[in-house]
């Protein structure tokens, strides 16, 4: 009876693990979605978005910063607010001229490099089905950016690039994390300095304009899609491989295909499809590697 309650118990603790990975990619496309909804008419220009973004994740994660702390935890680092920072900032400027499903597959692609190299780096066996997965949904990466009518402006394609390899950062920096609540919170305080910066900037430029429209897609990304996001996706990711979690967020861009399409208007070209469904054979391949 013991073991029954046992097995039981494990079940519901890997559905409840496995709803928690699906809420933090569908957090990640819908941050593609807000973006895009706010930058592509003007509502709002990236700087702007980007610093609500932050302040709004920041201040709905501040009470967690106030609590006691036990011993051995933290609140978050400086080098993951840096990096928290470099994303965000570079994802948006990205977005104003990037597609959602086309900069989601730019962002993760990078990510996915970026998380197997240091995941390698940290001593972490490659797996041969894992590496295959990972180097068929690379392809499709490929597939997208190979020159052509359709292929994406190639500014905007190395500024989703960057933000792509300081999210990776990110993610394995959570690998680490004692309190994934309270680090994300930290982290989201100490994205604040340097977004300072470039508003004063942008404000001494007169390059700001915001909308209420747009201020409300910026608030939408930074209180749900980023700040409880990514307070899941830091606890997710400690019981995955740098491996597995940087294929599963190649799932990402086919939802924020899928969404551009319904929400946005946005054109569903044969190159994206064929990209997307290369993308998803590695992420299942790399699943089944991953689980042998």
């Amino acid at each position: 009876m013991r073991s029954a309650d046992s097995a039981q118990q494990t079940g519901e603790q890997t559905w409840l693990w496995c709803a928690a990975t699906i809420f933090s990619l569908i957090a990640f496309a819908a941050n593609s979605v807000f973006c895009r909804l706010a930058l592509r008419s003007g509502d709002i220009d990236p700087d702007s978005f980007t610093a609500i973004r932050l302040l709004g994740g920041a201040l709905v994660l501040l009470p967690l910063c106030l609590k006691p702390l036990k011993s051995g935890a933290s609140r978050g680092t400086w080098r993951g607010g840096f990096y928290l920072f470099v994303y965000a900032y570079l994802f948006s400027l990205a977005y104003v001229q990037l597609d959602a499903g086309v900069g989601a597959l730019i962002l993760f692609g990078a990510v996915q490099i970026t998380m197997f190299a240091l995941g390698m780096r940290g001593g972490e066996k490659l797996q041969m089905w894992v590496v295959l997965g990972m180097l068929m949904a690379f392809s499709g990466l490929i597939v997208l950016l190979a020159p052509g009518g359709s292929a994406p402006p190639l500014v905007s394609a190395l500024f989703m690039a960057v933000a792509g390899i300081a999210w990776g950062c990110y993610s394995v920096l959570g690998k680490r994390s004692e309190s994934p609540a309270r680090d994300t919170a930290g982290n989201f305080l100490r994205s604040l300095p340097p977004m300072v910066i470039v508003a004063v900037i942008g404000l001494s430029q007169a390059s700001l304009h915001i909308t209420p429209t747009g201020a409300i897609y910026a608030i939408a990304s930074g209180v749900l899609a980023s700040g409880a996001g990514y307070v899941v996706w830091y606890a997710v990711v400690k019981r995955l491989r740098a491996q597995t979690a940087a294929t599963l967020q190649l799932s990402v861009p086919v939802l924020a295909s899928i969404a551009g399409v319904v929400l946005l208007s946005e054109p569903l070209s044969a190159r994206m499809v064929a990209a997307s469904l290369i993308v998803l054979g590695g992420i299942a391949l790399a699943l089944l590697g991953a689980k042998r």
